[in-house]
C-alpha cells in the first residue's frame, strides 16, 4: 500500500516545454512508466516515482531542472550545487539564507525571500518576480516547482518535515488547486500580493546536521525525495503508515490503540503528527485513496468489493470519499483509466 502518487496535472505541465520545442513526449512517458492516454484524464494520478523519473528525463533533455520556466536555464546540477552549498550551515536559518542567495544567482525571473513576521513567531518564504520579470504573467507551475524544491530542501536540512501553516499564491486557483492541500497546507489563499509559505519561526533555530555524504545520498534519490517533502523513515508519520500498511484497512486499530502499539500516548502521538504536518485521518485517507486507485487500475474487482477492501462498510460512503479525493466517482475513474490505457 506504499503507493505515493501525484496528480496527472503536473505531468501535463512538465511536458509543455517539451512539446513547445518539438520533442517527442511519447518516449519520455514510456521511459517513466506513465501511459500517454492518462494525459486526457484530469483526475488520474501517477506514482511519485514515475513523476520523478519524468522530471529527470525532461531536465536532461532540456538541460533545465525548472522545465524552461525561467528566462535563464536552471542547468542540470544546479539543485545539487544549492544543496551542497547549504551543507555546513549551523542552523536552518543560515541554510535557508544560503539557499535564497544561490537561487538568486541561478534564476532571472523569480526571487526567493526569507522574512520574519512582525511578532517573530512566524517565518515566510516568499516568491516574487524580479524587476527584470515585472509585468510578465506568472506561470503557476513555476511557483509550484520552486516551492517543492525549496520546501523539500528545507525539510531535508532540518531532518524533519516542516509543517506549512498557511500558503498563499499570487495567481488564481488552478484547476488542480485541491492538490495544494496535500502539497502545502489546508490553509490556502489565491490572488494574493505574492506567493508565500508560512511556517513556525522557531524551526529556523534547528541545527543542520546534514553532511556532504548525506547530501550525496539525498541527491541520488532526488527529485523523489523533494516531491515527498523529506519522508523520513523514522518519523512518526512513517511509523503510523507502516503500522497501518501491514494491516487490512477494515482491521485498522483506533487511534488510542495505535498509540499504545507504538509505545506512545494518544496526546503525545497527536502532537507528534501535528509537528510533522500530518494527522491520523490524513494518513488513513492517503493510504485508502492510493490503494483504491491501484485496485481500480489493476483489475476488474467489483467496486463494492474494492470499497470493503479499503475499509468502507458501505459502498455509498466509498463513492463519496473517492469523489472527494479525486473529483470523480470510482466507476468513472476506472472507465477513464481503461480508455486511456487502450489508446
Amino acid at each position: 500500500m506504499e503507493k505515493d502518487s501525484v496528480s496527472i496535472s503536473f505531468v501535463v505541465e512538465a511536458l509543455r516545454p517539451v512539446r513547445r520545442r518539438g520533442h517527442d513526449v511519447a518516449a519520455l512517458l514510456q521511459a517513466a512508466g506513465i501511459p500517454e492516454g492518462l494525459l486526457g484524464s484530469p483526475q488520474s494520478r501517477v506514482p511519485a516515482q514515475c513523476f520523478s523519473a519524468l522530471w529527470l528525463a525532461v531536465a536532461a533533455l532540456l538541460d533545465d531542472e525548472l522545465f524552461g520556466l525561467d528566462s535563464r536555464r536552471m542547468k542540470v546540477g544546479s539543485f545539487a550545487a544549492i544543496t551542497y552549498g547549504c551543507v555546513g550551515a549551523r542552523t536552518l536559518a543560515e541554510a535557508v539564507r544560503r539557499m535564497v542567495r544561490l537561487f538568486g544567482i541561478i534564476l532571472d525571473d523569480t526571487a526567493l525571500e526569507l522574512e520574519l513576521g512582525q511578532d517573530g513567531t512566524q517565518a515566510e518564504l516568499r516568491l516574487r518576480p524580479t524587476p527584470r520579470a515585472a509585468g510578465k504573467p506568472i506561470v503557476p507551475f513555476a511557483h509550484e516547482t520552486l516551492l517543492v524544491m525549496a520546501h523539500g530542501l528545507m525539510c531535508w536540512l532540518a531532518g524533519r518535515r516542516i509543517p506549512i501553516q498557511r500558503a498563499e499564491f499570487a495567481y488564481p486557483a488552478p484547476p488542480h488547486w485541491a492538490e495544494y492541500r496535500v502539497m502545502y497546507s489546508p490553509q490556502l489563499a489565491f490572488e494574493q500580493p505574492c506567493t508565500r509559505i508560512v511556517f513556525d519561526a522557531a524551526l529556523l533555530a534547528v541545527p543542520v546536521r546534514q553532511t556532504q555524504r548525506s547530501a550525496t545520498a539525498f541527491l541520488r534519490a532526488a527529485p523523489y525525495t523533494i516531491v515527498l517533502k523529506y519522508k523520513s523513515a523514522e518519523s512518526w508519520t512513517a511509523r503510523v503508515r507502516r503500522a497501518l500498511r501491514d494491516t487490512a484497512p477494515d482491521r485498522w486499530p483506533g487511534f488510542d490503540a495505535l498509540a499504545r502499539r507504538l509505545d506512545s500516548t494518544p496526546s503525545a502521538l497527536r502532537r507528534a503528527l501535528e509537528r510533522e504536518g500530518s494527522s491520523f485521518r490524513a494518513i488513513k485517507d492517503a493510504l485508502r485513496r492510493d490503494l483504491a486507485i491501484a485496485l481500480l487500475s489493476e483489475g476488474t474487482r467489483p467496486i463494492p468489493e474494492i470499497a470493503r477492501a479499503v475499509g468502507f462498510a458501505e459502498a455509498s460512503a466509498f463513492h463519496r470519499a473517492f469523489k472527494l479525493w479525486t473529483g470523480v466517482q470510482p466507476g468513472a475513474y476506472r472507465r477513464r483509466r481503461a480508455g486511456a490505457q487502450a489508446r
